[in-house]
Formats: C-alpha cells, sequence, structure tokens
C-alpha cells in the first residue's frame, strides 16, 4: 500500500518526479526512517543504484554510528 502525495513545485525549481523521489527516499534513509532496501525501492532504483545516488544527495550508504560498527566487529 502506499499513499500519493502532491507537490506544487515553482518552475524555476528544476526538479523532475524522479529526482524528487530519489532526494525524499535518500533523505528518509539518512534519517533512518527507511532501510536501504525500502529507499530503493521508493526511488525505483536497484539497492545498488540507489547507494550510489546517495553519495550524490550528500549521504552516505553507511548509515551506522562509530558505536555499532565496533559492536559489530566485537561479535565478528
Amino acid at each position: 500500500m502506499s499513499k500519493q502525495i502532491q507537490i506544487a513545485v515553482p518552475d524555476f525549481v528544476d526538479l523532475d518526479a524522479a529526482e524528487m523521489r530519489l532526494l525524499l527516499a535518500a533523505t528518509l534513509y539518512d534519517q533512518g526512517r527507511l532501510s536501504l532496501g525500502q529507499g530503493a525501492e521508493m526511488a525505483g532504483l536497484s539497492k545498488r543504484a540507489f547507494m550510489e545516488s546517495l553519495g550524490g544527495c550528500g549521504i552516505s550508504a553507511f548509515n551506522h554510528s562509530p558505536e555499532d560498527l565496533v559492536r559489530d566487529l566485537a561479535n565478528a
């Protein structure tokens, strides 16, 4: 199930629907509100393409805190 939202974007903002979906999905991923797979699905991309696109949005694909990484390494 999905929601449909209409947003009026002024003509001087050079964004198309695909870019808007990517920016929203990337932002929600960065906030921890979407998983990588959910973000990719929302953006209409494969996981790999979404990960590659995150860098262009200034967002790291690796959104784990240093503490999480240390904990993961300790449990490996």
